[in-house]
């Protein structure tokens, strides 16, 4: 293991593809409601970050959760905040300016 290895991210492709293989998953959207407005990725609920104490989440803490940003940093806090919360299977996708796939507004 190396120094740096905490900033590697998940391949953000491959984990979506888990999220669309995973049975009552939900995908999070942790940008604000613009940027969400601006582009999101299809199947994403949009929470954002200064909101996520506040928000409807599943009561069910082995439901899994998929979140992302726009370039990672909130997505951080946000999986840490959901883990902190009980929440037994968060991943943190990253920011979406490493998704390569469709974006619909």
């Amino acid at each position: 293991m190396g120094f740096f290895d905490f900033l590697k991210r998940p391949d953000m492709g491959q984990e979506l593809e888990r999220f669309a293989q995973t049975p009552g998953a939900l995908l999070l959207d942790v940008r604000t409601e613009d940027e969400y407005a601006g582009g999101h990725i299809p199947g994403s609920r949009n929470v954002p970050l200064g909101t996520l104490h506040q928000a409807e989440l599943p009561a069910d803490p082995e439901t899994p959760l998929f979140v992302y940003c726009l370039s990672g940093a909130r997505s951080r806090q946000a999986a840490l905040i959901l883990r902190q919360a009980g929440y037994a299977h968060v991943t943190d996708l990253g920011g979406i300016c490493n998704y390569h796939g469709k974006v619909v507004k």
